[in-house]
């Protein structure tokens, strides 16, 4: 059989408009089942691309464990770099950011990528309650004791004051992001009081954007969850100020700080 010969098309080759789809990162954690799935249902997704990579982690979530990704960040960044440009860059993990610092997060993402703005989502937290309005705060998490202290020390290190703190006691990020809807709408009502100004629901791993709206119909307050504020700050980020999708809650009907892009991460 003779064997056909390959020939260059004649057709001349145009190219879309590079602008046209704001691309964003994200670094998600070996185990983390939630994230991707939830910043795409959240942003605008006919305009946006989100590219994933991947940093090591081993379970129990623990400080300790969660510490130890610190160094890696600079590698998973650069394996990002050929996708320039980006918009900005979600860190994807909420109890590590605190646990390694925000500051930290972002100087060792950027020094593999360079300036792009880094959103970690206990810095996007902060911002979306600030934009808010919110100073008085419950707060819910799925981790353990040892890990949720940290990240109540966090808030209130940030001048917030905590009006009552809960965790579910979990230590495997994998199972985070199997609780149920239900669990998560239990535990959320039970946390909140009456003084408590807003509630934020921690990890990324927890798929509570879809009890966001529930929550706030019930309370009567905001509820600002770890994904849900990821990808409010990745939204403005990327221009999208006008998206503002009613089911994931309040927060989407407000702008960035005007400090945000220093004060993302």
């Amino acid at each position: 059989m003779t064997a056909v010969k390959a020939l260059q098309s004649a057709e001349i080759v145009r190219f879309d408009d590079a602008s046209a789809t704001a691309r964003f990162g994200l670094i998600a954690l070996a185990t983390d089942m939630t994230s991707e799935r939830d910043l795409y249902r959240q942003l605008p997704g006919d305009s946006v691309a989100i590219h994933v990579t991947r940093v090591a982690f081993e379970n129990p979530t623990t400080p300790e464990n969660l510490r130890k990704m610190a160094p890696r960040l600079t590698d998973a960044a650069a394996l990002l770099a050929p996708l320039q440009p980006l918009r900005a860059i979600c860190y994807s993990c909420t109890s590590a950011s605190v646990a390694i610092g925000d500051d930290s997060v972002t100087a060792s993402i950027q020094a593999g990528i360079g300036n792009v703005p880094v959103v970690t989502p206990s810095g996007a937290a902060r911002l979306a309650l600030a934009a808010l309005g919110v100073r008085r705060l419950a707060l819910l998490t799925p981790y353990l004791v040892e890990t949720t202290q940290p990240m109540a020390e966090y808030f209130t290190k940030h001048g917030l004051e905590l009006c009552r703190v809960e965790c579910l006691g979990l230590e495997d990020d994998r199972e985070m992001a199997r609780v149920s809807d239900r669990t998560i709408l239990n535990a959320a009502i039970a946390v909140d009081t009456p003084d408590a100004e807003a509630l934020f629901i921690s990890c990324t791993g927890l798929p509570a954007i879809n009890v966001i709206a529930e929550l706030e119909e019930r309370l009567g307050k905001p509820v600002v969850t770890s994904n849900q504020a990821s990808a409010w700050a990745m939204s403005r980020l990327g221009g999208f100020h006008d998206h503002k999708p009613a089911r994931f809650g309040r927060l989407f009907e407000r702008e960035l700080p005007d400090h945000a892009f220093g004060a993302v991460a």
